[in-house]
């Protein structure tokens, strides 16, 4: 009997090491996918921040060569941009943030086919194609959206290469978890990555998917931090003895912008729609010269600063002497991506708006003449506050601009900024532009069917 005992203890531990082994045999399985995908993410998004930055300094270039060729180049870009998008990938349209929302909920086995249609290889080069095209004749673009659609392209892909005998692993967390990554890497912002995903994206319980999220985002960080060093978005501006005094103008700011971006999301859709009836191919070219015209006017006429991203104009605002703005500056910040935006062409919306939400930070701080110090902080409380305004996720908005810039001192002012900005934007409108956008991608491809095999 004793002997019977000992070897059912024998055979109990054996069986014991043997599940232990391979269950950790299957958890380092299911997560080198993720691993891999976040090291590619991590390459790609220094390698497009690069050619991101050379396009811009092209834009700079023209601009102090002869600004005249703005009449000249803006329109040939816009179109150009459009062009590479509609004829080699037509959902690399865009910011691609709504494009990988669409996928998320398309990750099911009856539907998930369509997911190819928006997340593959080629979109991949025809977005940083049609992105460095678009900002290098003066759009107002950035490259943050697009870094997450091409980070969920990647993620796909190597979701797609796994052999049939590997573990599984579920497409909608392969995604959510590129799209984090992504974000991670484009702004060196982790936690800002892991919020947006369970923020923005999740439809599933966090727990199913939190190790490859946070793994994934400290992976494809460390990768870009090594190929580009470690670095804030922004830097460091000075909010040195700023008091609880600032709370009234920071929700005055908070509020304006909210409406503000609001307004810009909802006139977004309406060019967006009115371009969607132009069929004739000569009838978009005739529209985007017109919008690039009206663009290069707008910076050869009045300010040169309303062309490009607007991370120049941001730190100028955050670490110059000269922070003072005057009135228009804010509205032609969003005349400037309303028009790039949608062109057609690749192009993210965060920068932009965050730099819209600065320019008025730095005109309301003007009014009331505020000293440098605090007229920083009401800068960011208006870039959280029009970030919140388009994306509609405010706790994403205030730990982005919390870490570029290292303020977390501020960090009540910037949730307090996020929350209002998102009642005074839904008291206008309920949706965001990305739930909007989203909600055509799902439209459009419900009509796609899976072809039968021959």
């Amino acid at each position: 009997m004793r002997t019977y005992l000992r070897f059912l203890r024998l055979r109990g531990k054996m069986l014991f090491d043997r599940i232990g082994n391979e269950q950790i045999k299957r958890n380092i399985l299911q997560a080198v996918p993720f691993w891999i995908g976040s090291v590619l993410t991590g390459l790609a998004a220094v390698v497009y921040a690069k050619l991101f930055a050379w396009s811009e300094a092209l834009l700079q270039w023209i601009v102090e060569y002869n600004a005249l060729l703005l009449f000249v180049f803006t329109p040939v870009a816009f179109v150009l941009s459009w062009w590479l998008v509609d004829r080699y990938a037509p959902y690399a349209k865009g910011s691609g943030i709504p494009q990988v929302m669409a996928s998320i909920e398309l990750a099911t086995p009856r539907e998930r086919f369509k997911i190819k249609q928006l997340l593959n290889l080629k979109i991949i080069g025809i977005k940083v194609l049609s992105s460095m095209v678009l900002v290098s004749g003066g759009g107002a673009v950035g490259r943050e959206g697009p870094t997450i659609q091409i980070a969920g392209s990647i993620f796909r892909f190597v979701h797609r290469m796994l052999p049939r005998w590997w573990p599984r692993i579920s497409i909608q967390n392969m995604i959510m978890t590129g799209a984090a990554a992504g974000l991670a890497a484009a702004f060196n912002t982790p936690l800002g990555g892991i919020v947006f995903a369970v923020e923005e994206l999740a439809r599933v319980h966090f727990n199913y998917f939190k190790t490859a999220l946070f793994t994934a985002v400290i992976v494809a960080g460390l990768t870009a931090q090594t190929l580009a060093g470690s670095y804030l978005f922004l830097g460091y501006p000075n909010t040195h003895g700023v008091t609880m005094g600032m709370v009234v103008p920071v929700l005055a700011v908070a509020i304006i912008c909210g409406l503000l971006s609001s307004y810009l999301s909802a006139a977004m859709l309406r060019i967006s729609r009115f371009r969607s009836r132009l069929r004739k191919s000569s009838h978009q070219i005739l529209f985007l010269i017109l919008t690039a015209l009206i663009i290069a006017s707008l910076a050869y006429f009045v300010n040169y600063e309303i062309l490009g991203s607007g991370k120049s104009l941001m730190e100028r605002l955050l670490f110059s002497e000269n922070k003072s703005e005057p009135w228009y500056m804010p509205l032609f910040r969003m005349v400037g991506p309303a028009l790039s935006f949608t062109s057609g062409g690749a192009g993210g919306i965060f920068a932009p708006a965050l730099s819209a939400g600065a320019s008025f930070g730095a005109f309301f701080a003007g009014i009331f003449q505020y000293s440098a110090e605090h007229t920083n902080v009401l800068i960011l409380a208006g870039m959280v506050a029009f970030l919140t305004g388009i994306t509609r996720a405010p706790f994403t908005s205030a730990i982005i601009v919390l870490e570029m810039t290292d303020r977390h001192s501020l960090i009540f002012f910037l949730m307090m900024a996020s929350m209002v900005a998102s009642l005074s934007a839904f008291v206008l409108r309920r949706k965001g532009l990305y739930e909007s956008l989203k909600n055509n991608y799902l439209h459009e491809l419900g009509k796609l069917r899976k072809r039968k095999a021959p």
